[in-house]
């Protein structure tokens, strides 16, 4: 499976490089001849595409290196770190294009061709399948780095999208409207823009270990439960790693248990879990006497009531 997924993500992620590299040139000169300014700041996304398609390519390839010495839970942060530093370049990408477009407006220019039409409505359609393509082949191998790099084509679809709109107002309202182009990047600067925030949100929650959807850590005690000798699950902590899950899990068995008797219901807890929610790579076991976790919270609040009398 890592091998097949690193597979599947490098082909969408070299498809897109290969992509954004030749429509960057050809909205460049289409955008400097044509007289568009949208269509060059078009080309400054394409640009931004092609180093975010870079980040994504590394990410993917050190988020599947095996475990070493030194990362002992493997290389999977990679990724996220990937998806906040393209999402960065999503906001960076934004700022560009709307400073631009800004001195475009200012600034008195030469109406578009009317041919530059053609060009982005052939990006448009290059750009959205890509998109579509692309998040489809993150969904399957959960990736939020290959996400990221889809939003960031379906943002360069917007761009296109909006300087065909800015342009054909501009050259069907004629001199009065020659700014329209401008004023469809700037939009399209502030789609950009929210697409970057929105992306870089869950990237910084995965970087910072933020626990994963709630029904997955249900899953777990629920499986856990199952296994003969577990009186109880006091805590479980999951995180991730890359597309991978890693559990911590504390499970309450009889006082009197022996040592090798409740080892080994840690390892059957730890065997089924993984057998059962295959996203998951490791669990951690701590065997709790049950009702340790129940005569510690009394002792806590009975610490602070000595600490915290009452007053008459």
């Amino acid at each position: 499976m890592p091998t097949n997924r690193l597979q599947r993500s490098l082909r969408a992620t070299f498809l897109g490089l290969a992509t954004n590299a030749t429509l960057m040139v050809v909205k460049f000169l289409a955008g400097f001849f044509g007289h568009s300014q949208a269509l060059i700041a078009d080309a400054v996304e394409s640009l931004a595409d092609i180093f975010s398609s870079i980040i994504v390519w590394r990410g993917l390839v050190v988020a599947a290196t095996p475990p070493d010495e030194d990362h002992p839970y493997g290389h999977g942060k990679a990724e996220p770190l990937a998806a906040a530093i393209v999402s960065a370049m999503l906001l960076l990408a934004a700022g560009l294009i709307a400073y631009h477009s800004l001195q475009g407006i200012i600034k008195p220019r030469v109406a578009p061709s009317p041919w530059t039409l053609i060009i982005l409505a052939v990006v448009i359609a290059i750009k959205e399948t890509l998109f579509r393509f692309v998040l489809r082949e993150s969904a399957t191998v959960s990736s939020s780095a290959m996400e990221t790099d889809a939003w960031h084509h379906r943002s360069d679809a917007i761009t296109s999208a909006a300087a065909f709109i800015g342009i054909t107002i501009s050259l069907v309202g004629g001199p009065e409207y020659r700014h329209a182009d401008n004023w469809a990047a700037l939009l399209a600067a502030c789609v950009i823009g929210f697409n970057g925030w929105r992306l870089l949100r869950p990237a910084f929650n995965e970087l910072m270990d933020r626990a994963p959807d709630r029904k997955l850590i249900e899953q777990v005690r629920a499986v856990a439960t199952t296994i003969p000798g577990v009186a109880g699950v006091e805590k479980t902590h999951v995180r991730k790693m890359g597309y991978q899950f890693f559990v911590d899990m504390h499970v309450e068995v009889d006082p009197q248990m022996t040592v090798e008797t409740s080892h080994r219901i840690g390892h059957e807890v730890k065997d089924k879990v993984r057998a059962e929610i295959p996203s998951i790579r490791d669990v951690l076991i701590h065997i709790e006497p049950l009702g340790m976790a129940a005569k510690q919270g009394a002792k806590k609040h009975s610490t602070f009531n000595l600490q915290h009398p009452k007053s008459d």
